[in-house]
């Protein structure tokens, strides 16, 4: 090298980056991306809300359908009719719940007007859901019981007993494939010891808790204020309310409990993931359905009835509970998709969830 070379390459050299000058550059590009991140994880959480609204439109033109074909929406879920608690051995009714077979849920029977007639067709309904028969179909995961937004698990589930070991009915486990969507009791909750009690205490008035006696012997519907509950069979004339006015399903994170598209099974105990001074274990019914409360015998730590909307702090497994932020969709009786804030007024909250309970609903909080 020649030495007038010498200054032009250290000219190259010094017009390099200094160590501050990269430091300054790395930090401009991370202040950057933090400013970018939100962004593309909202983009992303919008995207996963609209898919699981359209799960939810899938839904209820699968029960608008239902409606035609047969007069009525689907049952919450379809059980051995008891008054009584006695029955055939065959019907397996369990002695706490007067739950029976066969079973099979609100989402089974919507399957052929969801673009699911095979899986349909597959399914023996002459027998319970815990049939060896059956065992491959009601562990099939199904996409459209399933919303994005939910972390928590995605595969099939065992069903479990009281003391969250597995249930076991004739020897054999009962597993069943997951939903993120629950279909609506209404205010009132008819499930555990209410569903097989003589008797038991129903709100008639929401705004002062009132209440009455009255005799179930086994009948869900001398409870239930809301489309689905055992063995229903709703039509259109019977939701007085308005079906605009009628919440039908709603949503419920796997990152809470367990539910399933499949049906209930006499003995499952539903069990939360993670505990609040509120929630614990509840009956098997939960497994497909959740309720928006005041409920006779659901009282909060203070004797209180409890209205529980979406993502209320009890966290009950019984409830609608979503991972979108601010809220969660909720599918109403004519078919369309609304996003309840959980903020919304209780009240407005319960006159929702009923049916047939006269109820004026404000917008009040919507």
């Amino acid at each position: 090298m020649k030495v007038h070379d010498i200054p032009s390459l250290r000219s190259r050299i010094r017009s390099g980056f200094t160590l501050v000058e990269l430091l300054v550059v790395i930090a401009i590009i991370g202040i950057l991306v933090g400013l970018l991140l939100p962004a593309v994880q909202a983009a992303r959480e919008a995207a996963r809300r609209i898919q699981c609204t359209n799960n939810m439109k899938q839904i209820g033109l699968a029960m608008h359908n239902y409606a035609s074909a047969h007069r009525v929406f689907p049952s919450g879920y379809v059980s051995f009719a008891t008054r009584t608690g006695r029955g055939p051995a065959w019907a397996n009714i369990h002695p706490e719940t007067w739950d029976a077979a066969p079973g099979w849920g609100w989402g089974t029977l919507l399957l052929p007007f969801m673009e699911q007639t095979a899986l349909s067709n597959s399914i023996d309904f002459r027998q319970p859901i815990w049939a060896p028969a059956n065992e491959a179909a009601i562990a099939q995961p199904l996409s459209t019981f399933m919303c994005p937004s939910s972390s928590g698990p995605t595969d099939p589930f065992t069903v479990r007993r009281a003391d969250a070991q597995a249930l076991e009915i004739a020897g054999r486990r009962v597993r069943v494939g997951r939903s993120n969507y629950i279909a609506s009791h209404g205010q009132e909750s008819c499930w555990g010891e209410c569903g097989a009690a003589t008797s038991g205490l129903v709100f008639t008035n929401i705004y002062t808790g009132a209440t009455r006696t009255v005799r179930i012997d086994g009948d869900a519907s001398a409870v239930a204020d809301g489309p689905f509950y055992r063995n229903s069979r709703v039509g259109f004339s019977d939701i007085t309310d308005g079906t605009s006015s009628t919440i039908f399903v709603g949503e419920h994170s796997s990152k809470l409990s367990d539910k399933t598209w499949v049906g209930v099974v006499p003995g499952a105990v539903v069990h939360p993931r993670f505990t609040t001074p509120e929630n614990g274990p509840d009956a098997a019914a939960t497994l497909i359905m959740m309720h928006i409360g005041p409920s006779g015998g659901e009282l909060d730590i203070t004797g209180a009835p409890i209205i529980h909307p979406v993502n209320f702090p009890t966290l009950h497994v019984g409830q609608m509970y979503s991972e979108h932020p601010g809220g969660g969709n909720v599918l109403y009786g004519d078919g369309s998709v609304r996003f309840m804030p959980q903020s919304i007024d209780l009240f407005v909250a319960a006159e929702l969830a009923s049916m047939d309970e006269g109820e004026i609903v404000s917008t009040e909080g919507l």
